[in-house]
This record gives C-alpha cells, sequence and structure tokens, in this order.
C-alpha cells in the first residue's frame, strides 16, 4: 500500500490552521467578507513595507524549523549567518526555530543586522530572540512577498515542504524575470541529491534550459558562498550601506 494514501485519514497532524486564510482558500464567500479581507491584507501589506523599509540590502536566508543546535545544518546555518553579516548584509529569514533562528543567531552575535517576517499560528512558532526587527503576519502569502522583496540573494538550506516551495518559487521568480537575476544558493549535496538528479530530469526533457539555471550555485563551503556572493550581488549591484532620509510626513521617524 502507497504510505502516502493514509495521509488524509490521520489523526496526528500537528500543524495549527490558520483559520482566516483557510476560510478564504475554500472558495466564494459573500462579497463583503472578501472586501473585508481584501482590506486587512492591505494593511498588513502597508504594515509590512513600513517595517521593512529602511533594513538595507537583504540575504534571504530558508530552512527547516526543526532543526536543533546539535544540527549540522543548524550549525552551518549560524555560520552563514555571521558570514553575510561581516558581508554588510541584513539576514532575513522566516523569523522562527530552527535554521531560520541560527542564521539569525550568527547575524546577530556577530554584530550584523537580524530581521523576521514571522507567520502568525495558533501554536508553534514564535519569533526567535535573535531578532533586531521582526513583523508578525497572519497570511503566508503576504510573509513569502516580504521575504522576497528586500533580498538580493536567497540561501537554502535542508527543510520539508515550505523551504522547497520557497526555493522553487525563487527560482521561478528569476526564471520568469519577476526579479533580477539574484543568485540562488543551495547548501546540502547530500542532502538535496534526489532533487539536483529530479532538475536534470526536467532538463533531460527540455521542461527547464541550461541557461534558466545559470543563477542556481551549489556548495557546502560557506567561503564559496561569500566569493559567490561577492561577484553576483555585491559587485554585480554595487550594493552598498546607505541611510535612507526619513520622511517626517510620512510618520518614519520610529522605523
Amino acid at each position: 500500500m502507497n504510505p502516502l494514501e493514509n495521509i488524509s485519514n490521520t489523526t496526528h497532524n500537528n500543524l495549527p490552521k490558520l483559520t482566516e486564510e483557510y476560510s478564504f482558500l475554500s472558495g466564494p464567500r459573500s462579497r463583503f467578507r472578501e472586501l473585508v479581507f481584501t482590506l486587512k491584507v492591505f494593511r498588513n501589506f502597508v504594515w509590512g513595507f513600513r517595517k521593512m523599509h529602511f533594513i538595507g540590502p537583504c540575504v534571504t536566508v530558508f530552512g527547516s524549523a526543526r532543526s536543533g543546535p546539535s544540527d549540522t545544518y543548524y550549525q552551518q546555518a549560524e555560520q552563514i549567518g555571521e558570514a553575510l553579516a561581516t558581508m554588510g548584509f541584513t539576514v532575513m529569514t522566516g523569523g522562527g526555530p530552527g535554521i531560520m533562528e541560527a542564521a539569525n543567531k550568527g547575524a546577530y552575535e556577530a554584530g550584523g543586522y537580524s530581521v523576521g517576517c514571522n507567520i502568525v499560528l495558533p501554536k508553534e512558532q514564535e519569533p526567535n530572540p535573535y531578532l533586531h526587527k521582526w513583523i508578525d503576519i497572519p497570511y503566508f502569502f503576504i510573509r513569502k512577498v516580504l521575504l522576497v522583496k528586500y533580498s538580493y540573494a536567497f540561501i537554502v538550506l535542508p527543510g520539508g515542504f515550505g523551504t522547497m516551495d520557497e526555493f522553487f518559487e525563487s527560482l521561478t521568480l528569476v526564471q520568469t524575470q519577476m526579479i533580477n537575476e539574484f543568485p540562488v544558493i543551495l547548501f546540502g549535496k547530500e542532502y538535496h541529491k534526489e532533487l539536483l538528479q529530479h532538475i536534470e530530469t526536467m532538463k533531460a526533457h527540455e521542461m527547464i534550459s541550461e541557461h534558466e539555471l545559470d543563477f542556481l550555485f551549489i556548495t557546502d563551503s560557506v567561503q564559496e558562498m561569500m566569493e559567490y556572493l561577492q561577484t553576483h550581488s555585491v559587485k554585480k549591484y554595487r550594493l552598498k550601506k546607505v541611510p535612507f532620509k526619513r520622511k517626517w510626513w510620512l510618520w518614519e521617524y520610529n522605523h
């Protein structure tokens, strides 16, 4: 029997349900409820844009929320966060535990700037303690926009469904030229071995082309990551920290 056949019947699903988003995605509702939901989405987008406007050139780190400090990839994420901070990048994550926490911790303890876009769940996820700034977001799709909007590269460490979603969305946005050809750096050659084989299968069947992977870099080395970012992010886009002039008429003094 295929084990996937019984997934829908399991009673051990620990993931909390976002009831409002679940309701919205369940089909048409009254026009009034759709309008109210749209206004809430608008409010959260505006709040996110205001909160994150001055955070500077970012690199977003994706990875599992389930890795602990003894995990090899947690420790590597700390090193990645520290390295990104020394390069002058703001380290952005989903703001939660696991690899997200590790990347924020590495940047925080190295004296860099650490931010998070935390998803509001009924239980399980709270902002990790290594954040200078964070925003709590009730909708996954808003969170995904903010994780992409301010970044000049994406670092992907081992994770589950959510990490793979973020990985392939980053690739798709670059592929379709919705964003510039920012580097997408995949860590964990052994962990992602079968995934990389499948990408080769997609190429063999001409579902993707070779040049569409020019911006994908696969490594296990933090030093190689730094050298790649120096060439394909810092030098390519002439990145540097420049203080923004806050505008009093937009009430930006507290941001």
